[in-house]
């Protein structure tokens, strides 16, 4: 059976992510721009803006923005469709891989310390 958390736990538990994240050497992401990362990362390629604006339901114009910040750091990479020169591909990096798994392995641990905590108060 998974991990089963109260919401305090469960908010303890992103605090505790949140908190490392701000504290080191982690880039600084809005929520709209991680949860672009996490599609185009989580979810089957072909990624296109109308595809992610789509699929997040969220406007264009704010997938763009939120693209050329990951652009920025590298943690993803844009490309012209060679089929339809109209769209633009947003494509993985190995930098943004390394990012996401580095994220998922504190997020573990974090979750790990949540799971021992809870035992601890039963």
């Amino acid at each position: 059976m998974g991990l089963i958390l109260t919401t305090e736990q469960a908010l303890k538990l992103w605090h505790s992510v949140f908190a490392q994240c701000v504290s080191g050497e982690w880039a600084d992401l809005t929520m709209r721009q991680m949860a672009l990362l996490l599609t185009v990362y989580m979810t089957p390629p072909e990624h296109t803006v109308r595809g992610l604006a789509k699929g997040l339901n969220i406007s264009k114009p704010a997938v763009t923005r939120g693209l050329d910040r990951l652009a920025k750091l590298g943690l993803i990479r844009r490309k012209r469709d060679d089929g339809d020169k109209r769209n633009v591909l947003v494509q993985r990096t190995v930098k943004g891989s390394v990012y996401l798994s580095e994220l998922a392995d504190l997020i573990g641990d974090a979750s790990a310390v949540a799971l021992a905590d809870s035992r601890d108060a039963a």
